[in-house]
């Protein structure tokens, strides 16, 4: 006996030694795929972050793309109006240079406004008076396009202007009359504009930015604008440019390191483009360090595996029954991690036999689901699943258990929200996700398996979020209401008030027997005060028309679809079914703003020669249908049928009609097709109270 414990003693220190040699293997065998992994994921992060980089890139330039392209066409559109003035008829340069004068003082981005004959002359430049010399147009390359194709022109870049002494970016439209160019309507740009634009588009620091002309001239620039406006840009921008209307290339700047630039063409301005340049050094510099870092881990991972051999050669034995241990030790602390992991996120898991009609749940979901039966920390109760059932609420517990058996018959994962009593509290929303198992042969197994989660707060944001929506509609309808009486009554009695005015001076003009040439300019001026006062009542009727709040639904849309009809030129017709009671204000109110966006964009998109309203009266809801004969579309393909270029699904139309019908728990459908036209299906519902 004394022998043996002798052994067994001598034994001890190789059966520790072993151990250590096991645990040096297992800490070099963790060490290399942590040290590759590490690399793996520095390259892995280094290259997100540069392609987060370029997508921030590519943000800025669509971003200021669109920014850009939206103020020229604004000033076209605004410019083309003007175009159509009645004081280039004649023409009336008097009348033609105030009226460009007010245009001018009301777009600050206009230096001057100049109309030219088609032999390019000025006849009309702000900058000086009308009987000044005035000298032929600069920029003569926009304006000969205007003159060659007939159609508005966005210039580049212009030369050092005669009259502005600046360098001014041209506008320019065609005035026609009778089918004859008879003179160039032109506004300058300043480049100071384009550049602030640029500017405050939110690149990152270090960034290099620039607007170029379709001669491939620099317009505006974030650095060194001085210097290089008007210059020419480097032969790489303008390779980049013939080759692709957008993308990504390679070049130097002024100040000195190369840039990788992304670039942008922009929609009708005539060959703009915007490029945003990133420092290259800057942008590769982590996926450099990260190479570095991975290569490093590399050759450290295989000086340890070289190590790991010898030490897995010797201790072989020791291994195979440390991994039975280490399995066990893994299989506990994963069902452990479960544990807490639904713990931390506050879930709850259940069991539904509905063979059994029995309902296992941990304490959480127990908590959830308000048992009054207290669950000790971390077990398990079952409970009869009538229990279960008698905590749902009354008004949910018919759709819970059609969602159940719909999962249990079909397979389909189980997804329902629903509200619970709790004791000594009201009702509260909790959400059940899971699955129910199938067997081999796809039978179903009676079993679901499901997570129990509060949705509580989530619900009463959203509640919070309605009630704000619904209280900021009340109180844009009650100032628009407020907007359109003070138009009505303060600035429609005034304008009534100069009409009356000029009347009583024409006719003291008339008695004093006073130039006919003050005649017509008095009765221009009493045609203008009665355009303004029939602009005032329009203004007035969109904002909030009187006959939704005095007569009815019926009324006002009656007289919305006349007057829109009859001043775009489209067919209209109302029809209302059913029971003729006036509805809820809020609903009335609902209905005449979703038929005017809906009119609005028929107009914008559809090219309708038709459009046509029902109204259908119903006990419980009322249901709106606005069907147009226009061209249509391809819901959620965004595609035109005729032109590619034309918006034609109107997409912010629909959801503010879809956030109106949020409010009154209402639907909108859609159904439309290519060539054939476009029908909203609009209900909301109505309690028979109402």
């Amino acid at each position: 006996m004394s022998a043996g414990r002798e052994n067994g003693d001598a034994g001890r220190p190789e059966i520790h030694r072993g151990n250590g040699r096991t645990f040096v293997a297992l800490a070099v065998a963790a060490a290399i795929p942590v040290l590759l992994l590490s690399g793996w994921v520095a390259t892995l992060m280094a290259q997100q972050e540069r392609g987060l980089t370029r997508s921030a890139a590519v943000a800025s330039a669509a971003r200021v793309a669109e920014r850009v392209a939206s103020d020229i066409a604004t000033q076209i559109a605004v410019l083309r109006a003007e175009a159509a003035s009645a004081s280039l008829d004649r023409p009336d340069l008097a009348a033609f240079y105030a009226e460009a004068e007010r245009l001018r003082r009301e777009h600050p981005l206009w230096e001057t406004v100049e109309l030219a004959g088609p032999d390019g002359v000025q006849v009309v430049n702000l900058l000086r008076s009308l009987d000044d010399e005035l000298g032929p147009t600069a920029d003569r390359a926009s304006f000969d396009a205007v003159v060659r194709t007939g159609r508005p022109v966005v210039g580049g870049i212009g030369p050092l202007g005669p009259i502005s002494g600046k360098r001014l970016v041209a506008l320019r439209v065609p005035v026609v009359r009778d089918g004859t160019l008879r003179h160039v309507l032109s506004v300058g740009l300043a480049t100071s504009a384009v550049s602030a634009i640029l500017r405050d588009a939110g690149a990152p620091e270090g960034w290099v930015g620039t607007i170029v002309d379709a001669a491939g001239n620099t317009i505006a620039r974030t650095r060194a604008e001085a210097e290089e406006l008007g210059h020419p840009a480097g032969a790489a921008l303008l390779a980049a440019i013939r080759r692709e209307p957008q993308g990504f290339y390679t070049g130097s700047t002024l100040e000195g390191p190369d840039v990788e630039v992304v670039y942008r063409t922009l929609k009708d301005t005539g060959g703009w483009s915007v490029h945003f340049g990133m420092p290259v050094a800057t942008l590769n510099a982590p996926v450099s360090r990260s190479y570095l870092l991975l290569a490093g881990g590399s050759v450290l991972s295989i000086g340890l595996g070289l190590a790991l051999v010898g030490l897995v050669g010797r201790d072989m034995a020791q291994r195979r029954a440390g991994e039975q241990a280490r399995f066990a030790l893994a299989l506990r602390s994963s069902e452990e991690q479960g544990a807490v992991a639904a713990e931390a996120a506050e879930l709850g898991t259940l069991r539904w036999d509905t063979a059994e009609e029995t309902v296992t749940a941990s304490r959480r979901a127990a908590e959830l689901l308000g048992w009054e039966a207290e669950v000790p920390e971390g077990r398990e109760m079952t409970a009869d699943a009538d229990i279960a059932f008698r905590a749902v609420d009354a008004g949910d517990r018919e759709r819970m258990a059609a969602e159940m058996r719909r999962s249990l018959a079909e397979g389909k994962p189980l997804d329902v929200e629903f509200r619970v009593f709790q004791a000594g509290s009201v009702s509260r929303w909790v959400r059940l996700t899971g699955r129910a198992p199938r067997l081999r042969q796809g039978d179903p197994s009676g079993l679901v398996y499901g997570v129990v989660s509060d949705i509580e707060p989530r619900k009463r944001a959203e509640a919070e979020r309605l009630d704000l929506l619904r209280r900021l509609g009340e109180a844009q309808e009650n100032e628009q209401r407020r907007i359109a009486r003070e138009l009505h009554d303060q600035v429609g009695q005034t304008v009534t008030g100069l009409s009356l005015g000029l009347k009583g001076l024409e006719r003291l003009l008339d008695a004093q027997e006073t130039s006919t040439e003050a005649g017509r300019q008095i009765q221009w001026l009493q045609r203008l005060a009665g355009e303004i006062g029939r602009d005032i009542h329009r203004a007035a009727i969109d904002l909030r028309p009187t006959a939704l709040d005095d007569l009815g639904l019926r009324e006002a849309l009656a007289t919305l679809l006349r007057e829109w009809g009859q001043r775009h030129g489209v067919r209209s017709d109302l029809e209302f079914v059913g029971d003729a009671s006036r509805l809820p204000a809020a609903v009335e109110s609902a209905v005449y703003r979703i038929v005017q966006e809906a009119l609005t964009n028929v107009l914008k998109h559809a090219r309708a020669a038709t459009v046509s309203v029902c109204v259908d009266r119903r006990p419980d809801e009322v249901q709106v249908i606005i069907e147009d004969d226009g061209v249509g579309f391809e819901p959620g393909s965004g595609t035109s049928p005729s032109e590619a270029r034309t918006p034609t699904e109107p997409r912010l139309g629909l959801s503010g009609i879809r956030e109106r019908l949020t409010l009154l728990n209402g639907t909108l459908a859609l159904e439309a097709s290519p060539g054939v036209g476009t029908t909203l299906f609009v209900r909301i519902p109505v309690t028979p109270a109402a």
